[in-house]
């Protein structure tokens, strides 16, 4: 399919674009941008860089990738490849990290291009990547930089979600899911942010005054308790990144976050959504957590993968993230599946296998490692979402003193 047969909305690509560089990134003057995106999403990638050029960037460097590309590596590629990633590209974007680059990821990809391939090879080269992406990971899940995540309505992902469509009519109707989730669609979609912000802002700031020990979650296949870790801060929408600019890491966004305590974690729990990993569908988790860890996991798809997942190190098996999500959120009542976290995730609560957010602490900045640690903060090389909550999910605070306060009855904040 070519770029020129597709119906997409030139104005709405624009002001994606726009939005995604001043609400999204908060670009400032002087800043270099790195930029990740599939080959197909350039219509998107050239309206950001003109956006980004008028805010003041330095230099946009888009770095782009392909999803027939990638699958010629696991027909092709020799055995050992698949324990390898480009560590020298990883170890450039953390030193441009820490001169100020700001970072952007469109997705937009295929997300069950890897479906069937070896999932030996997939385990083994996601793992290497991780390992590999350590430098730039850390410097984003400290919140040292600004970023954003967007999205493309990609081709195969807009097949995935609408197989009785054409091709041409899938990717409209994903452009436009997209544009509606993201607020585009708006008269002035920067307005509506600042108001969305605000929104998820109150939720934050009630319960950052609670301060609950732990988050009791109740539903059908699920009872667990996750502890949250010590001093932990409720984040959401609009942040402020450690170099002083705020910024909307996620386009959409529909959740509020924290750090909950790697090693306080107990009960059973089950996905309600299926996840896509790095083009593999991992459906119908269900997990046991002991003490923080997962002591028992399976799945009715992707099972495999899954428990490879769990296996990339030591913090693999415990939380990294905790998040809330109404049921009512607008991806939810969308009544899709895009099947791809950064939707997902905003249409449910979720939790996240794997490293933990250090900005989501009260006080200091620039915690040490040892230090999060010790406030019960987890360590990874993978950060991994995926959904847990439905209509069907009450969720209680527990007090310090073992008293309760309802947080969401039936999937809505109560």
């Amino acid at each position: 399919m070519t770029l020129a047969n597709v119906r997409i909305d030139s104005e709405k690509i624009d002001k994606l674009a726009q939005l995604a560089v001043y609400t999204g990134l908060g670009l400032r003057p002087g800043q270099d941008l790195i930029l990740t995106a599939p080959v197909e999403a350039l219509p998107l990638v050239k309206r950001i860089a003109v956006h980004a050029y008028k805010a003041g960037a330095g230099l946009v460097t888009p770095l782009f990738s392909d999803g027939e590309l990638t699958l010629a590596r696991y027909k092709y590629a020799n055995n050992a490849s698949f324990d390898k990633a480009p560590d020298w590209l990883y170890n450039g974007i953390g030193q441009a990290f820490d001169n100020n680059a700001a970072r952007m990821a469109i997705v937009g990809d295929d997300p069950m291009l890897l479906a069937n391939q070896d999932s030996d090879k997939i385990g083994r080269a996601n793992k290497a990547n991780s390992i590999a992406y350590k430098p730039a990971r850390e410097r984003i899940t400290r919140f040292n930089i600004n970023w954003n995540i967007i999205a493309w309505p990609g081709a195969a992902w807009a097949k995935r979600m609408f197989p009785e469509l054409s091709g041409t009519e899938a990717q409209s109707k994903l452009a436009d899911a997209i544009f509606d989730a993201s607020r585009v669609n708006a008269t002035d979609p920067v307005e509506e942010w600042k108001k969305h912000n605000e929104v998820l802002r109150k939720k934050c700031k009630w319960l950052n005054e609670l301060d609950f020990a732990s988050l009791h979650f109740n539903g059908p296949g699920t009872d667990l308790i996750v502890g949250l870790a010590d001093g932990h801060e409720w984040m959401g929408g609009a942040s402020i990144a450690q170099n002083g600019i705020t910024c909307n890491p996620n386009i959409p966004s529909e959740e509020v976050f924290t750090t909950p305590h790697a090693l306080n974690v107990n009960g059973s729990v089950c996905s309600t959504k299926p996840l896509s990993h790095q083009g593999a569908l991992i459906d119908e988790i269900q997990v046991r957590f002991e003490n923080g860890k997962i002591t028992n996991a399976k799945a009715s798809k992707g099972e495999e993968v899954l428990l490879k997942i769990l296996d990339s190190d030591e913090g693999a098996r415990r939380l990294g993230e905790v998040a809330l999500v109404p049921n009512s959120s607008p991806i939810s009542q969308s009544g899709l599946l895009f099947y791809n976290t950064l939707f997902d995730e905003n249409a449910a609560c979720h939790i996240a296998l794997g490293q933990c957010y250090s900005k989501c602490f009260k006080g200091e900045e620039n915690l040490s490692e040892k230090e999060i640690s010790k406030r019960g903060g987890n360590s990874s090389m993978i950060h991994i979402d995926w959904m847990i909550g439905s209509k069907h999910i009450d969720i209680d605070g527990i007090n310090s003193d073992g008293s309760r306060v309802a947080v969401f009855r039936k999937g809505e904040w109560a």
